[in-house]
């Protein structure tokens, strides 16, 4: 009998999450068969989820027309479609946060991307979805942009459970881990319980190869065997060195004092795992990726992919100095990966508020 390759990555210390949540999934009994069959133990959700969501499904109409009866404004009605959502899916989960003592069984609720450069915007906001939902594994999506930053530390020492996305390089990647070591820091200065505290970093991978294999193909000349070689390979080589540092901050002595007093490490989490290119494979940012005080949370596409035909193994801490070589290479041709995550996450930002918006004018 064959095991469930999604299981086997559960009992090497990868955790699975789904990206992606809907009511359809809730009612239809899909994520509780995802639950039971995949190991899988949380969720991700964004705007541009939600906007498809309520596009596609027919689960919302008669909520919706509900609420266009109300005198709500737009982002009140769709806070009203989606919430409830958030709820049921904490609740299913919630076996597995108690289970876990806290560890995993979260489901991740996005403040407004218009908020990206608004520090007091978005910790206000973050309190009010953290009230309105209700429910202790809620994980509050908090950008990786310098205002998110710094909300995200303000509620980190506030004990708020936050999800930092948006993360396109090892420079946002150091800066999100600092800032949740200061707000630690403070949090169990200010008397807080250290078990209260959960953080992942939401590493995005799949759109670094995008735009690196772009300006690659933009300097393809006469070497253009040396091009091909290196692309496809900087979303691996990111989040490998992203763990590589995980491994030096929170096994190390920057750590060890919030260790001490309970404190949990802020876990890595592979997102944008879905392969753009279709030349590469549908399980490029799974199998290179496997290793302990991880997630990884994939679309159903690509849990499906992985389900069929994945290969298990400890992989996330092999093949350093091909990565440390790619950089190079890359930086050989004029490529910085921090320079290309300042204009992903710029990029990302908008996708976010233009998914945003359009969900709004779906519930006028």
């Amino acid at each position: 009998m064959n095991v469930n390759p999604l299981l086997q990555l559960k009992a090497l210390g990868q955790h699975v999450w789904l990206d992606n949540l809907s009511r359809t999934l809730l009612q239809e009994g899909i994520l509780q068969r995802l639950m039971s069959e995949d190991g899988i133990d949380g969720v991700t959700s964004n705007p541009a989820i939600f906007q498809k969501a309520i596009a596609d499904s027919h689960c919302y109409r008669e909520d919706l027309q509900r609420l266009r009866g109300s005198n709500l404004d737009a982002e009140a009605r769709y806070e009203a479609l989606v919430i409830p959502d958030i709820q049921a899916a904490c609740d299913m989960f919630l076996p597995a946060y108690t289970s876990s003592l806290g560890e995993t069984g979260y489901v991740s609720l996005e403040v407004s991307p218009t908020l990206a450069h608004d520090m007091a915007g978005t910790e206000a906001a973050a309190w009010r979805l953290r009230q309105a939902v209700g429910r202790d594994n809620l994980l509050i999506k908090v950008p990786a942009t310098p205002a998110g930053v710094r909300a995200f530390e303000h509620l980190t020492a506030q004990g708020v459970r936050v999800n930092v996305t948006l993360i396109f390089s090892p420079a946002q990647y150091e800066a999100v881990t600092q800032a949740y070591l200061r707000g630690a820091r403070r949090w169990l200065d200010s008397g807080g319980n250290a078990q209260q505290l959960r953080s992942v970093a939401s590493v995005f991978l799949s759109r670094v190869d995008t735009l690196v294999d772009k300006r690659l193909d933009a300097l393809a000349t006469a070497s253009t065997v040396k091009i091909q070689a290196i692309k496809g390979k900087s979303g691996v080589g990111l989040a490998k060195r992203c763990y590589c540092r995980y491994l030096e901050i929170f096994h190390g002595p920057d750590f060890a004092r919030l260790s001490q007093a309970g404190v949990r490490p802020q876990t890595p989490l592979w997102a944008s795992t879905g392969t753009k290119n279709p030349a590469y494979s549908e399980v490029l940012y799974i199998e290179p990726l496997i290793g302990a005080e991880t997630i990884n949370t994939l679309p159903d596409a690509t849990l499906a992919a992985f389900r069929a035909h994945g290969h298990v193994a400890i992989t996330l801490t092999t093949g350093m100095s091909d990565v440390q070589a790619h950089i190079e290479a890359l930086a050989v041709l004029g490529i910085d990966l921090d320079d290309v995550g300042e204009t992903l996450q710029i990029e990302g930002v908008r996708l976010f508020a233009e998914a945003y918006e359009k969900l709004l004018a779906a519930v006028q």
